[in-house]
């Protein structure tokens, strides 16, 4: 194996991003590139260091050898021996193949948060000997790993899965009813976890608290309404494009690296800037007072709250989006203004104004993205509506086309002025160049506010920038844990899955964490894909004396996991002992 690399160039920059790859021979005699892992952009040190890794490794592989294996039937001249077992090396059996690599990594993730002493305290066995604690990290291990129903765990997966060897349990810990009846013990403790998650961030990966990012999203259901009044599923502003169906709305705060720290299940029909208030006071409760600063999107905090923020003692800070309606009023005062470079590509105007600091920033690369955009759209709605207008058609269709035109190309159409009479079939469109020059002046430009008045402008856009760190969380929940849609029908159950996908997430996190310091090209879900590829297995070898002989293993991984192992710091446990069976029952001799 070895390091290669690609060069790309980028605003006249050269990037290198950098994989590990493998020579691989095949049956013409050519010899072909495998990619092992991609690592991305990385730098001096870790390029160093993961070559030095990948010559350890290669220097320590084992050179293959050639063994010489005797059948089980040379054994004459053995003295009879009770502790002699003589095998049927020609009738061995593999069976049950289960996964085993991620499951082990999901357990060694769920150990490094101390989530096992602490739900182990919390969720004590029940009388009949249920281990709660267990069910649960199976229902969190489901939700990473392969997420999907409750009832698909129960009938499939757990049994394909190398979980009850992990836990030295069966397979009472995936009964459906166990399964169900654990959601309803989890809700009690969510705020202890909360504080517990804090204790281990801060010791994991030093973090702080003193950045907070706090946004909301929503989920929907697959269930049919009225439901009981005080009932969280409300039909609301779906961001899943499904207004058809009733949602709950999730907030979220977390750390800039991602690290969530608390969240909260409203109901479907709440509206974002009502929800702000709440978690100031929570989180001024479980940390304390203190200089804190939140960034937050246009649309979450009201005028009132804003003032609130500013008003309290100590002032709790903000870096804050704002809607298009104050750029409009702001654009006079800021076209005086002079532009400051805060870092190739990015500029800022400054304006000072009401006790706050208006700053109105744009980026080269977005200017140019979203120009692009706008052009493709553009181009496409003009030539779609010169097709619509030489069509024969009736008004409902002409309208009909119109709507999806519009939905089509949502930007453009603002630039367009379409008219259409009250009667007839007919149409006029024009290009609306007032908006066209708004729209080319707006484009990549962006206008905080914010009352962090003594910070340096490329600071407070750095801060802005990282609200990617908390829509990356919701894309992780929705698309890797598969949040969506929920199939539960009872509240309470409803909120505990939530619950689990929380914990799911803070365990795909933690991996995340431990992999950006080796590259940022490597992800959770990657890492997680490549330890599924080990595999557990049961060998049995039948003996002369009607017993089996059981070795039950988990494959050897391929080089590019071991080498993963070694950076990570992790490695695998030893094989289990191997088990024999109990003697044969003996005929027993007819009356």
């Amino acid at each position: 194996m070895f390091l290669r690399h690609k060069i790309r160039r980028k605003d006249g920059k050269e990037h290198r991003y950098f994989s590990v790859v493998e020579n691989k021979r095949v049956a013409s005699g050519r010899v072909v590139q495998r990619h092992v892992l991609y690592l991305g952009e990385i730098n001096d040190t870790q390029e160093l260091a993961w070559r030095r890794s990948i010559e350890v490794f290669e220097e320590g592989a084992a050179q293959p050898r050639t063994l010489s294996l005797f059948p089980e039937d040379r054994c004459e001249g053995l003295l009879p021996d009770a502790s002699i077992v003589r095998l049927k090396l020609s009738q061995v059996r593999l069976c049950r193949p289960r996964q085993w690599g991620a499951c082990w990594l999901t357990l060694t993730l769920w150990r490094e948060l101390q989530l096992d002493w602490f739900w182990a305290e919390r969720l004590p066995a029940s009388r009949k000997g249920t281990r709660w604690d267990a069910v649960l990290f199976v229902l969190v291990a489901y939700r990473l790993l392969a997420p999907g129903s409750e009832w698909r765990l129960h009938r499939e997966w757990f049994a394909h899965s190398a979980l009850p060897d992990l836990l030295g349990a069966d397979f009472g810990l995936a009964e459906i009813h166990k399964l169900y009846a654990c959601h309803d013990r989890l809700l009690a403790h969510k705020q202890a976890l909360f504080d517990h998650l804090v204790g281990r961030w801060r010791d994991l990966f030093n973090a702080s608290f003193d950045v907070l990012l706090y946004d909301l999203t929503s989920t929907y259901f697959e269930a049919d309404p009225p439901f009981a009044e005080g009932d969280k599923r409300r039909y609301g502003y779906s961001r899943d494009h499904r207004p058809d169906c009733v949602q709950v709305v999730i907030a979220l705060v977390v750390t800039p690296e991602g690290l969530p720290l608390a969240y909260e299940v409203l109901p479907g029909n709440t509206r974002d800037n009502t929800t702000l208030r709440g978690f100031l006071d929570r989180i001024e409760r479980q940390y304390g007072k203190a200089r804190r600063v939140w960034l937050m999107d246009r649309g979450v905090p009201t005028e009132e709250v804003l003032a609130e923020m500013r008003a309290a003692d100590p002032p709790v800070q903000y870096v804050v989006g704002t809607p298009k309606g104050r750029l409009t009023r702001l654009e006079q005062d800021l076209l005086a203004k002079p532009w400051h470079q805060v870092r190739p590509g990015v500029e800022v105007k400054l304006l000072q104004q009401d006790g706050e600091l208006y700053v109105f920033a744009q980026s080269r690369d977005r200017v140019a993205k979203e120009r692009a955009m706008r052009r493709r759209q553009l181009k496409w709605l003009w030539k779609r509506l010169a097709q619509i207008a030489a069509m024969k058609l009736t008004r409902e269709e002409l309208l009909m086309k119109l709507g999806a035109a519009r939905s089509h190309a949502p930007i453009a159409w603002r630039l367009i002025a379409v008219a259409v009479p009250k009667s007839g079939a007919t149409f006029s469109y024009r290009l609306d160049r007032n908006k066209l020059r708004q729209a080319r002046r707006r484009e990549g430009r962006y206008l905080l506010r914010t009352n962090l008045t003594e910070n340096d402008p490329a600071q407070l856009w750095s801060h802005y920038l990282q609200l990617i760190a908390v829509e990356e969380a919701f894309k992780n929940l929705k698309g890797d844990l598969a949040i969506r849609p929920i199939f539960h029908q009872d509240e309470a159950r409803v909120e505990a899955h939530i619950f689990i996908a929380f914990l799911a997430y803070c365990l795909h996190v933690t991996l995340g964490r431990r992999l950006h310091a080796l590259a940022p090209g490597l992800t959770p879900r990657s890492v997680l894909a490549k330890f599924a590829a080990i595999q557990m297995i049961d060998v049995h070898v039948p003996t002369t004396d009607g017993r089996e002989f059981v070795l039950t293993r988990h494959t050897a991984p391929e080089p590019e996991l071991s080498l993963l192992l070694a950076k990570l710091r992790y490695e695998l446990p030893h094989q289990p002992a191997p088990k024999i069976t109990a003697d044969a029952p003996r005929p027993q001799a007819p009356m």
